[in-house]
């Protein structure tokens, strides 16, 4: 199968403006992104996708691929999708610019399930949440899944509810900024109305889950954050000096 991986970057965060070239460690968080996601022998080719020329034209200066999409795209998804209107492929991988830990080893897990069901449409990434805090975190989307792995429900709330368990133990998980499609499926999903909880909680899946389709979550080790506010880029600048992928690119 022909995988592409496309990150959606964009200037105009309203939680930190700028986001995509902040620097860690003497490199832009956009390129971390894009240089370890091209570390995945898997993925055939990798695309920077954004409506601002100063991403468009740093990412071009590093050797990578970015192209120019419309600055009118509310969801992530509809920017992914404009660019493989030109492109052909059979995968295709939503990676978030903003992840900038991203493991390339994360995307082995993600694609699999398709090579075994041929008519699972969609794969999301999730994850453990690391704390009690971050649990509670409106920036960090939460997710539960029924009994074979496919999404319930995703929320910026705590989910399931943390007063009603009792003793119960439960895991708390996290959807990660990494979502694959097949190509034909991402263009039918942009063509679906908005959904009322999707509207409510922010999160593009709920889409998916509100007009009947499969998302398949599925569970990664590892532990990436995302930088949603100025605040998480100190969080991550400490992780990425102990991580061993940073000296390999």
């Amino acid at each position: 199968m022909k995988v592409i991986a496309v990150i959606p970057a964009r200037m105009a965060s309203t939680r930190f403006p700028g986001k995509p070239l902040a620097d860690i460690l003497g490199l832009p968080m956009i390129e971390h992104v894009r240089r370890r996601v091209l570390l995945c022998p898997e993925i055939n080719e990798v695309i920077v996708a954004t409506c601002d020329n100063e991403i468009l034209h740093l990412v071009q200066n590093y050797g990578g691929h970015a192209v120019m999409t419309s600055d009118q795209h509310e969801r992530c998804t509809d920017r992914v999708a404009e660019v493989m209107d030109t492109k052909n492929a059979d995968l295709v991988i939503n990676v978030q610019g903003d992840e900038p830990l991203v493991n390339p080893e994360m995307f082995g897990p993600l694609l699999q399930p398709f090579k075994n069901e041929k008519d699972l449409l969609c794969t999301n990434l999730m994850t453990e949440c690391e704390s009690d805090i971050e649990f509670k975190n409106p920036n960090v989307v939460k997710t539960a899944c029924d009994l074979k792995g496919n999404a319930l429900y995703f929320s910026r709330e705590s989910i399931p509810s943390p007063h009603k368990t009792g003793t119960l133990l439960y895991k708390k998980y996290k959807q990660l900024g990494v979502i694959a499609f097949r190509n034909e499926f991402l263009k039918e999903f942009t063509k679906l109305p908005p959904t009322p909880l999707e509207q409510v909680e922010s999160v593009d899946m709920l889409r998916a889950v509100e007009h009947g389709y499969k998302v398949r979550m599925v569970y990664s080790p590892f532990k990436v954050i995302g930088v949603d506010v100025p605040a998480d880029l100190e969080h991550a600048i400490a992780l990425m000096k102990n991580d061993p992928l940073f000296n390999s690119y």
